[in-house]
């Protein structure tokens, strides 16, 4: 196996974004959980996505797991490393943008990365280092308050700076729309000057091009999906990828039952829950009681076993910001989040075991959670459901393919959850 792009993705539902993304642009893309076991055979393709869940673990965790998929993906000729992150730059003071960034540029040469989360198709622009969502500064946007990175300062040059060794520069817009060769000369004259890794400014679509085109002459780079977009076209305009035009296997029927289970507590699932009530049983856990370590779990399986053969269900733990903000501050906050992430995974895995052969996951914790509880080794890319999510089909389960969509927790329009279902057969 002979790979042009390699991703390390720091969690499971960035990299089905990033996968997504990479395929809609003409790559053939593989996602894996993790370094795939060698006995898995995996098809022939342009692009590979490790998936990892390091976004929130101790840094030095965090490095240690993205360098062992970066030698992986290296041994497999990837000649450029794309570390994915989230668009909303979800991290700490201490990680785990800037520590992973550095230790992939530590063995590949000590060059400098370009860094960008900015991706306009889904709201997120970069300008003058600042992120913005939807036209707000990150730090005055609904998505300031994630449960376990809330993210309180849009300046990514100063967020970034902080969880780093090495200075941090600027690609500011003008710059970008002066090309590729501009932004080469730029990451050039920062590197002399001690920087190692430089925020890039994005806007437009064209901008992506023009970093995806700079970032591939060098070995790493780190971004969201809207920085694979410009890779991948990159690669197609080099002549190094030929656009995949084949049929998507990734669509066959798998049968069986359907479910969805949600963790994510953003805005975005509260609607998408509420408009699921209108189709399917929505069953709304008490996450206070879970946390306390009441039987929510099987009294949500014998809830799902009364209604499940007559159609989809929808089981959630997410709450409102509010409800939330007073679990954590009663239990604590990784405790909270935990403690949804195991619930959520438990029933997922329990109602795969009584035949749910199409899942839908919302957040990505709960995502994460549950590939793992499922223990599935890598995925085909299906159709795009809404941007940054693909229909994914399960590789290597021994013939009992799945079909899932896993969902960052503020994608998706409000008729996501039935739209997923309808494109799963």
């Amino acid at each position: 196996m002979t790979i042009l792009l390699g991703s390390i993705a720091d969690d499971y539902t960035g990299a089905s974004d990033l996968a997504n993304t990479l395929t809609k642009n003409g790559l053939r893309t593989v996602q894996t959980v993790g370094i795939p076991d060698p006995s898995l055979a995996l098809p022939d393709v342009d692009a590979v996505v490790v998936s990892l869940k390091i976004r929130s673990v101790a840094a030095k965790d965090a490095v240690a797991a993205a360098l062992e998929a970066e030698s992986w993906l290296r041994g497999r000729g990837a000649g450029h490393v794309l570390y994915k992150i989230c668009s909303t730059f979800d991290s700490t003071d201490l990680g785990n943008i800037g520590p992973v960034t550095e230790a992939l540029l530590s063995v590949s040469g000590g060059h400098i990365a370009l860094v960008t989360p900015a991706f306009p198709e889904t709201g997120r622009t970069v300008y003058l280092g600042h992120l913005f969502v939807n036209g707000q500064p990150l730090d005055e946007s609904p998505l300031k308050d994630h449960p376990l990175n809330p993210m309180r300062d849009a300046n990514l040059a100063r967020v970034l700076t902080r969880q780093s060794r090495g200075k941090v520069g600027l690609i500011d817009l003008p710059t970008v729309t002066d090309g590729a060769d501009a932004v080469r000369a730029r990451l050039d004259r920062l590197r002399a000057e001690g920087a190692a890794a430089a925020i890039a400014d994005a806007v437009f679509e064209r901008d992506l091009e023009t970093l995806g085109k700079a970032a591939l002459e060098m070995p790493v780079s780190t971004g969201a999906s809207g920085l694979g977009l410009g890779l991948a076209r990159a690669l197609l305009r080099s002549g190094r990828a030929s656009a995949s035009d084949g049929e998507n296997e990734a669509i066959r029927p798998v049968g069986g039952l359907a479910a969805v289970v949600a963790g994510s507590c953003s805005a975005a699932t509260l609607k998408q829950l509420d408009a699921a009530e209108l189709h399917m049983p929505v069953l709304r856990l008490d996450t206070e009681k879970l946390l306390a370590g009441s039987d929510e779990i099987s009294a949500a399986i014998a809830w799902a076993g009364e209604r499940i053969g007559e159609g989809p269900v929808a089981i959630a733990a997410s709450a409102a910001p509010e409800v939330v903000s007073r679990l954590q501050a009663r239990y604590g906050r990784e405790a909270s989040g935990h403690a949804v992430e195991t619930a959520t995974a438990a029933i997922a895995g329990e109602l795969v075991e009584r035949g749910v052969r199409r899942l839908v996951v919302a957040g990505g914790e709960t995502s994460g959670a549950t590939v793992d509880r499922l223990g599935i080794p890598a995925f085909l890319i299906g159709p795009e459901i809404a941007p940054g999510v693909p229909l994914l089909r399960t590789i290597g389960t021994g013939g009992n393919d799945m079909l899932l969509a896993l969902k960052s927790g503020n994608f998706g329009g409000e008729d996501f959850f039935a739209t997923a279902l309808s494109m799963m057969r």
